[in-house]
């Protein structure tokens, strides 16, 4: 065998055996690319609006159409503080809150009820359009996690 082969049969070979000793220390760490898709997204110039149509949720109070503002926080919204405070955690970079559920995806076959929501306007910089519904238990998981901008429907 050639020596320049074997001298790289024997790097990759000391590569192998190191690299889980070079991992450990990493364990759990969180890489730099990863922070960046774990981090917020900062806030939009001139702040985020969203508009809210809501029907059949059960509680005429929450039913209709809503403006919310945030950063700064306005608008109508009965609940305008704490869902500008939930889309905050829910916004990540690469990760769209109001993204529908992937098609092909496996859902229980449970009914959340007959309410229906429309969400449009600007999020984090993006155009949303977006509609939702209570029909399977990916939209029911998929609504849960916009409350309160979506009006919690646990008494269905």
């Amino acid at each position: 065998m050639a020596p320049r082969r074997i001298a790289v049969l024997v790097l990759s070979a000391a590569a192998c055996a190191l690299a889980p000793a070079l991992a450990a220390p990493m364990a759990g760490a969180v890489t730099p690319s990863e922070q960046v898709r774990q981090a917020p997204i900062p806030l939009s110039k001139g702040g985020d609006h969203l508009t809210v149509t809501v029907t059949k949720s059960g509680d005429a109070g929450l039913d209709g159409t809503h403006e919310l503002k945030c950063h700064p926080t306005g608008g109508d919204h009965p609940k305008a503080e704490e869902a500008c405070r939930a889309m905050d955690k829910v916004t990540r970079w690469g990760k769209d809150p109001f993204a529908p559920v992937p098609p092909g995806t496996n859902c229980t076959m449970q009914y959340g009820g007959p309410a229906t929501a429309h969400v449009t306007g600007r999020w984090a910089g993006r155009p949303v359009d977006a509609t939702f519904k209570r029909d399977n238990g990916c939209e029911i998981d998929r609504w849960d996690k916009l409350v309160p901008l979506l009006p919690s429907t646990a008494a269905q």
